[in-house]
């Protein structure tokens, strides 16, 4: 009997053990493609992200929008298979996009920003720093995702093949000060500082004698529409801030001396940057010809296909092996913007299709449950009639209409699934959230796409009594960029647009036939 206790005991107790080993601790987490014969590896392979806001992926309104975690996703695993060791480290202000939401978010962006930590930990993350966007939906939210943080003012120190990289966070000089020291008492031969504040303020942190760090990476922008560029200054500690929304990774490659030492940016790679920058200006040309309402599609495709080419020639430059170190410890730095035409990683791609099928029927769900009608206008304000009753005097700006992507924005969100995304519903109805228009995704019938009331407002006292006062006659160029803003239609010139939505009857005069 004592001998059965025993055996049971023992058995019991390796089970246990079993159970424990088959949890990988979050501080053992090993580097990317990190295998026992990369412990004493020439280098390293580090990848940066930053103030992402939320993004999975860029909204797609537009040709060649850059961004995606899918896109990230596969720059990062593609480097792991190679000699070196990889480590990919966030900077915070990810998960979400404003410090508050609305009751009708809630659902999408707690569902949007489990779906980035999970892409996030396939992607192998080693550490991320937390911004005050993160905390949308409060701290304990927030730790459940089980995302490798590092708090305020911490420290982080990791293994990288034959040295160590210590990645810190801090907001203001002191603390990085502070915190570098700490990494660097802990074998850190190369620290990142993750720093909390505009690129502006990363400067003058940058300019604190001793810092101790090697870079500083800028984590945070003022507004929504600050991070539109990739941003280094090369003073004696670099500062590099990325572009926001998930739109580009920062790469830095390590290369190990002979002998441990403090780290140098290589100067070899300038003219791989200045070439990287040539091909971008060419592009950012190739983009606003190729997003031209009206543009021929045969033109279109040829310049889609010089875009695609110029992409992969720049994808060679960035990806490129950097050069070993000889007797120093060296690094470089590049920008890997995410274009369209890079492969998207399967495995984060099937978490953002996952989160696409899901968050279209949990906004439904909530709008039947908890949805608000608008208001109804205000006595001798105007109502909503939609595009038909305008018909009945402008027979003639109809076929305008009609010929114009307008007219089918709804049927571009059925297309891929995103009807129900509360990212995109309000640019693709007429009269959403506005008196009398729509406020609910079930109720959305009737006011589908972009209609002759997008433009020139709520039209019942119009079709009552027609006139030039009690219509916007001639919309202006604030109520397109509602929709065709930055975010939306980066390419967008008010002046170049608008000539392709004008025609007889819209804008431009009738021709009158005489009789001869």
């Amino acid at each position: 009997m004592r001998r059965l206790v025993t055996s049971l005991a023992l058995l019991a107790a390796l089970a246990g053990c079993s159970r424990k080993e088959s949890r990988p601790a979050e501080a053992e987490v090993a580097p990317r493609g990190g295998t026992s014969a990369k412990a004493d590896a020439p280098g390293a392979i580090l990848f940066f992200s930053a103030d992402v806001r939320g993004y999975l992926g860029p909204c797609g309104c537009s040709e060649n929008m850059r961004g995606g975690i899918a896109r990230a996703a596969s720059q990062v695993k593609e480097a792991g298979k190679g000699a070196l060791p990889v480590l990919y480290v966030d900077g915070g202000d990810s998960l979400f996009g404003s410090p508050t939401l609305k009751p009708e978010q809630v659902p999408q962006e707690e569902r949007k920003a489990q779906a980035l930590a999970e892409a996030m930990k396939r992607m192998g993350l080693t550490v991320r720093a937390v911004g005050e966007l993160d905390d949308a939906r409060g701290a304990d939210f927030r730790r459940g995702l089980g995302l490798p943080e590092l708090a305020p003012g911490g420290e982080k120190v990791l293994a990288a093949g034959a040295r160590k990289v210590g990645v810190v966070s801090a907001s203001d000089a002191a603390r990085l000060k502070q915190a570098s020291a700490k990494a660097r008492a802990g074998g850190a031969h190369f620290v990142v500082g993750l720093f909390h504040g505009t690129l502006e303020d990363a400067q003058r942190a940058a300019a604190t004698p001793e810092l101790g760090v090697d870079l500083v990476l800028a984590t945070h922008t003022a507004s929504e529409f600050d991070g539109e560029q990739n941003k280094l200054t090369r003073d004696a500690v670099p500062v590099v801030a990325l572009q926001s929304k998930g739109r580009s990774l920062l790469r830095v490659d390590l290369s190990y001396g002979a002998k441990p030492g403090r780290f140098t940016a290589q100067k070899t790679a300038e003219d791989a940057e200045k070439e990287a920058a040539s091909i971008d200006r060419r592009m950012e040309l190739l983009d606003r010809e190729i997003n031209l309402p009206g543009v021929d599609p045969q033109l279109k495709s040829l310049k889609q296909q010089k875009r695609e080419e110029l992409v992969a020639r720049r994808q060679a430059l960035l990806t490129a092996p950097v050069a070993a170190a000889g007797d120093t410890d060296s690094f470089t730095l590049r920008f890997v913007p995410l274009e369209s035409t890079l492969p998207s990683d399967p495995d984060a791609q099937a978490v953002v299709n996952t989160y696409d099928a899901d968050v279209g029927k949990m906004n439904l769900a909530w709008a039947k449950e908890h949805g608000q009608d608008c208001p109804a206008p205000q006595k001798g304000q105007a109502a909503f009639v939609g595009s038909a009753a305008c018909a009945e005097c402008h027979a003639d700006t109809i076929p305008v209409w009609e010929a114009s992507k307008h007219t089918r924005a709804w049927k571009t969100l059925e297309e891929v699934g995103k009807q129900f995304h509360l990212n995109c519903t309000s640019c693709h109805v007429t009269g959403w959230e506005q008196p009398g228009g729509v406020c609910r995704l079930d109720k959305v019938a009737g006011r589908e796409n972009v209609g002759c009331e997008s433009c020139h407002g709520p039209g019942s006292l119009h079709v009552e009594d027609p006139s030039t006062d009690n219509i916007t006659a001639r919309p202006g160029q604030d109520v397109c960029v509602t929709c065709h803003n930055r975010e939306n239609s980066p390419h967008f010139d008010f002046a170049t647009y608008l000539p392709k939505i004008l025609g007889p009857g819209h804008g431009k005069p009738l021709e009158v036939k005489r009789k001869p």
